[in-house]
């Protein structure tokens, strides 16, 4: 690596890359509690071989931008002497439509005046927005991985965990498939002796990343039943407005629908017992979910979301059971359940989700009584 940074470093600071990308997490969750958007612009030189061949229009690029920026604003390497980052910080929300234009005509005329035509063709200059718009009912991924280089790089230092935990999640879907076969056919005959409509119950939710994807569940409900109550109190219970409610169950306050018109009497039975989340084994099987992990949401609940509640959906994979099933569930308020999920995501291991398996028959029993 050549000199070129500690150069810089006297003029104004430019941070190298691990102490870029940490600068990027924090000001995300510096944008989810001011409300204030961050934008990322990155100039790409091209390879790195290329990059040390043209060490002067590198320093020429990186003093352009260095003078073009705010005392405010972040600058620092992406990818280390390839790819350069600036952070342009807190931006005024009503500045957020035409911040890319602007940012792109202003950054482009210093580029040209300060390199030649060849050195300006060479590079590749993106702008990256964060909060991202979300549109989680189409099949795209919303979540921009570019913004979440902190989380790419943890992923990748956990590749050996994250295979343990992958045969972790096949082996113990196919023995669980295997024991409860018996089970699924009592189960199929109970609800189509009761009530019509299919046996299982499918649901685009929102997996890891904002991808959606098809949940499966024994039906607990009539078919053609109006969603709207839930919907309601679901956006109440994100909001921290809603009320809990004494359970039919046991007595205790929860937060959760209680006398729901739609459940079924089998349905309650199912629901009461977890039964009715048997078939997301299946899921795991396919990979959209984990044996461990947050609750897959769906659409409308996602669009209710505060900016910091999407972290649980970007820091681990939904799973089937978790920290919040085996920390009191649905006596849990959203934020904390939230907290929970972040908690796991944070320090999650093998053995972890270990702990967590062992201890859910005991919730669920405890939440069936």
């Amino acid at each position: 690596m050549f000199a070129l940074r500690p150069v810089l470093v006297a003029d104004r600071d430019v941070l190298e890359e691990q102490a870029f990308h940490r600068m990027i997490s924090l000001e995300r969750k510096r944008t989810e509690r001011s409300g204030k958007p961050f934008l990322l612009m990155l100039v790409d030189t091209g390879s790195e071989h290329l990059a040390h061949r043209d060490l002067r229009m590198l320093k020429d690029l990186v003093s352009a931008l260095v003078r073009t920026t705010r005392e405010t604003d972040v600058l620092g390497w992406y990818r280390t002497d390839t790819v350069f980052g600036v952070m342009f910080t807190e931006i005024a929300p009503e500045e957020r439509s035409t911040i890319l234009s602007t940012m792109l005509v202003r950054v482009s005329a210093t580029l040209r005046g300060q390199l030649t035509s060849d050195q300006f063709n060479k590079i590749n200059i993106s702008f990256h927005l964060f909060p991202e718009e979300w549109d989680v009912r189409t099949t795209e991924r919303p979540s921009n991985p570019t913004l979440y280089p902190d989380l790419v790089k943890r992923d990748e230092s956990k590749k050996f965990f994250t295979a343990v935990k992958r045969v972790m999640d096949v082996g113990g879907s196919l023995a669980a498939l295997l024991l409860l076969a018996p089970f699924f056919g009592l189960i199929a005959l109970a609800i189509k002796l009761t009530s019509k409509g299919p046996v299982f119950f499918r649901q685009d939710r929102i997996g890891q990343y904002g991808v959606p994807f098809t949940f499966l569940k024994f039906r607990s409900m009539f078919i053609n039943n109006d969603a709207s109550q839930h919907r309601d109190y679901v956006r109440k219970h994100i909001a921290g407005e809603a009320e809990r409610k004494l359970s039919n169950v046991n007595g205790e306050a929860v937060y959760k629908l209680v006398d729901d018109p739609r459940i079924t009497r089998v349905g309650a039975f199912l629901r009461r017992t977890s039964l009715d989340e048997l078939p997301q084994f299946l899921n795991v099987l396919v990979g959209h979910m984990s044996l461990v992990g947050p609750r897959p949401p769906i659409a409308y609940e996602v669009e209710a979301y505060d900016l910091w509640h999407r972290r649980r959906l970007l820091e681990a994979k939904p799973g089937i059971t978790g920290l919040w099933q085996i920390n009191g569930r649905n006596r849990v308020a959203f934020d904390d359940m939230v907290r929970l999920d972040l908690a796991y995501a944070q320090t999650w291991s093998p053995w972890l989700d270990v702990q967590i398996l062992l201890r859910t028959p005991r919730a669920v029993v405890d939440g069936a009584h």
